[in-house]
């Protein structure tokens, strides 16, 4: 139905409340009206969780080499090489910024203590103890309060863009108008503008099983992106992080990379070590092996799950290194000081998404993603330990930087002559049955983790691609007919986010970093600067009505170096 009133019009939205959004929010200059949102509390997205670090090379000039080389060989050679040399060059400044804002970092101002994890070849890793993630969000959060253009809403789910294309206008470039915003309080969608969206969502960890993510990594960033006609890359490279706590209780607890970067031995049940089998950094080497070799050991020896040991290394540097680490594991009894922790690997990084330009742009006109949402060409096969805040801080400004030069040059803004409609739910009904909702959301992470897990082969690819397709269209029908819910949304996304995955695994005939087949064990060499690129069907053609842009990707090679 036509809009009877203004909607709230921002001049930028961002939609995610991680490391990403919050400092991008905080680079735009304060003359800019910004609406914050986040999925649920403040404190609830990943960012929290982060216990290892920034990467950053503080060393000069040969540490920077170093980081670039090393970021460029934990990716399988796939990386953009001067994203990667973009990224690195300004970590200095990024930790400068965060002191700046009051950041505590173990060690001072003249002296940053520097921990080191697997792939990085010296130590640069600048953390908050074992807490960094969660002082993060802390020290940004203050100064996000501080800032009266900043408003912050908290249980606001997204559940679609507003495109100009979507509205009908399809004789000119797509240019994103907005969102229609689920608020969880009261089961309302409201529709909200603004003249710039940032997508700030984070990861899709959530596609699977047993994760190291919390609740709300359902990919929903990337699967509106997708859904509006932005292209997707990458999603084939799904990290699985390697020692997450075997714990029923945990909730997939996540010891941090930096146990093994100071001295941390992965053992057997019979206290051996194995990781010299499988690379010569052993337990240094980069997460896709050290996973890799995991679940192998797991499969071969018929266990549960193999052991992490630092207790050799005494309570005094335990307690004072991974204060955090060593509270939570005591309330599970487990004693890291005294004895070894068992760990299995588990799904927790999203190394592709939404393609991204230098600036964090979009496919779409006055879209941007950051963060774990984007595909920046940072990460390549395998994300870098600790590269991952890096990324966020340095597109959070490089995209807020953007946004405030097209602003200040009134570029491209003129108010669009469409209506934007009221979201419309006079057609549908409330559910009748819940539970189909959440028999497809287990239906969906079982498959996902049974064939699209650590260790891959076509036939496996075939399965789940067969059934995601009839979980797609039981999902999109049930979409279709009954009123909106934060458990049917970001199912939606993550059935949109899983086919995504499967079918960029279908198209790389090459084991390469995270993604590994038993079909093609080997890397291929021609392959090794060619991303898998999901492109959309163009809405035209499929002559999709508001909300129901539902996309069947044509599967392409592009070589983006």
């Amino acid at each position: 139905m036509p809009n009877s009133s203004p909607h709230p019009l921002f001049d930028v939205l961002i939609i995610g409340s991680g490391a990403a959004g919050l400092s991008a929010a905080l680079r735009l200059p304060p003359s800019l009206s910004v609406l914050l949102l986040s999925k649920s509390s403040i404190n609830a997205g990943s960012t929290p969780w982060a216990q290892g670090g920034i990467a950053a090379a503080l060393g000069g000039i040969e540490d920077i080499e170093q980081h670039i080389q090393d970021t460029i060989r934990a990716g399988n050679e796939l990386p953009d090489a001067a994203v990667v040399q973009r990224v690195v060059r300004a970590g200095a400044e990024q930790i400068d910024w965060l002191l700046s804002l009051g950041m505590p970092f173990s060690g001072d101002s003249n002296q940053l203590h520097l921990t080191r994890e697997g792939g990085h070849g010296a130590r640069r890793v600048a953390h908050a103890a074992d807490h960094t993630g969660r002082t993060l969000m802390e020290t940004l959060l203050e100064a996000v309060k501080a800032r009266s253009n900043i408003t912050v809403q908290e249980q606001k789910l997204a559940v679609d863009l507003i495109t100009t294309h979507k509205l009908g206008a399809l004789d000119a470039p797509n240019r994103c108008l907005g969102a229609y915003v689920l608020d969880l309080t009261c089961d309302t969608v409201h529709t909200v503008r603004a003249d710039y969206v940032i997508l700030a969502t984070g990861g899709a960890a959530k596609a699977y099983l047993y994760t190291t993510n919390p609740d709300g990594s359902t990919g929903d960033g990337i699967a509106m992106g997708w859904r509006a006609g932005c292209r997707v890359a990458n999603m084939e490279f799904m990290q699985f992080h390697p020692t997450c706590l075997f714990e029923a209780r945990a909730k997939s607890f996540l010891i941090s990379e930096a146990v093994r970067g100071e001295g941390g031995l992965l053992l057997l049940p019979d206290g051996t070590r194995f990781m010299q089998n499988y690379h010569p950094d052993a337990e240094l080497a980069p997460r896709d092996v050290v996973a890799r070799a995991i679940d192998s050991e797991m499969k071969r020896l018929g266990i549960d799950c193999v052991y992490l040991d630092i207790s050799f290394k005494g309570r005094a540097f335990i307690e004072e290194h991974f204060p955090m680490i060593h509270a939570r594991c005591l309330q599970y009894g487990y004693d890291m000081t005294t004895q070894p922790l068992p760990v299995v690997p588990a799904a927790h990084y999203t190394c592709g998404g939404i393609m991204v330009d230098e600036q964090g742009q979009t496919d779409l006109d006055c879209l941007y993603a950051i963060g774990e949402t984007s595909h920046t060409g940072l990460h390549g096969a395998n994300r870098l330990a600790s590269n991952s805040l890096l990324e966020c801080l340095v597109y959070g400004q490089a995209c807020a930087q953007h946004i405030a030069s097209r602003h200040s040059a009134k570029e491209n803004l003129s108010p669009s002559p469409l209506a934007v409609p009221d979201w419309d739910d006079s057609q549908v009904t409330d559910a009748d049955e819940a539970v189909i909702v959440t028999h497809n959301w287990d239906e969906l992470r079982r498959a996902m983790w049974d064939y699209v897990g650590i260790v891959r082969t076509t036939k496996r690819l075939q399965r789940a691609a067969h059934r995601i397709s009839l979980l797609r269209r039981e999902i999109q029908d049930y979409y279709a007919h009954f009123r909106v819910s934060n458990n049917l949304i970001e199912l939606r996304n993550l059935v949109d986010v899983a086919d995504l995955i499967v079918r960029a695994a279908l198209a790389r005939p090459e084991s390469r970093g995270l993604h590994y087949t038993r079909d093609f064990p080997e890397s291929d060499p021609k392959l090794a600067h060619i991303n898998t690129i999901c492109t959309p069907i163009p809405a035209e053609k499929l002559g999709c009505e508001l909300g129901i842009h539902s996309v069947t990707p044509d599967m392409t090679h592009a070589n983006k170096t």
